[in-house]
């Protein structure tokens, strides 16, 4: 009972405490969840992040769902997807009962500009962090910058992206010879 509650209360902090959506929580997902709570390691996060970015819905909510069932089944999953989620609800739905009697405020539009500005930083450092142990080999090199060029210079869905980085990975294995790692 104890893990549960913890894994609602990670979670819930998590939710209140992130602004700009599930990107933006990457980072305080990686740091709770591998570093802190050791619930996932780092391969298996981004495992859970790509899986998340092929599903529906919202990455850090389909990472919460993955990790509370991995660690607790069922209940783990549908707890730590409530307790990502109800700080949101909360937050959400009293800006919504004041924000339009301030939305023109200059203040408030200051604010969400420095918000929007820290959420880019946040979701930088992410990448950069995710990079460094993700592009480890020339392999990794080639996909990497074939699936940048096809999200900025394409339409192309993420969700292809995603599984179109997953086939190049699988064809274009490792030289074993050289002991060269299995994953991306």
């Amino acid at each position: 009972m104890k893990e549960l509650i913890d894994l609602v209360f990670t979670f819930a902090k998590i939710g209140g405490t992130t602004f700009g959506g599930g990107y933006a929580m990457l980072p305080i997902l990686q740091r709770e969840i591998v570093e802190k709570r050791k619930w996932a390691t780092e391969a298996e996060i981004m495992d859970y992040y790509a899986i998340g970015q092929c599903t529906p819905g919202i990455i850090a909510v389909n990472t919460a769902t993955f990790i509370g069932y991995r660690q607790f089944g069922i209940i783990g999953g549908i707890l730590a997807t409530i307790g990502l989620v109800l700080p949101s609800v909360v937050i959400i739905t009293l800006i919504a009962m004041f924000l339009t009697n301030f939305a023109e405020i200059e203040f408030i539009q200051h604010a969400f500009a420095g918000i929007r500005v820290c959420v880019c930083v946040l979701i930088l450092d992410s990448i950069l962090k995710l990079g460094k142990k993700s592009i480890i080999d020339n392999r990794c090199i080639v996909i990497f910058l074939a699936i940048l060029a096809l999200s900025l210079l394409t339409p192309v869905s993420p969700a292809v992206l995603v599984i179109a980085a997953g086939i190049a990975g699988f064809f274009l294995k490792p030289d074993s010879k050289k002991g060269g790692n299995a994953s991306c």
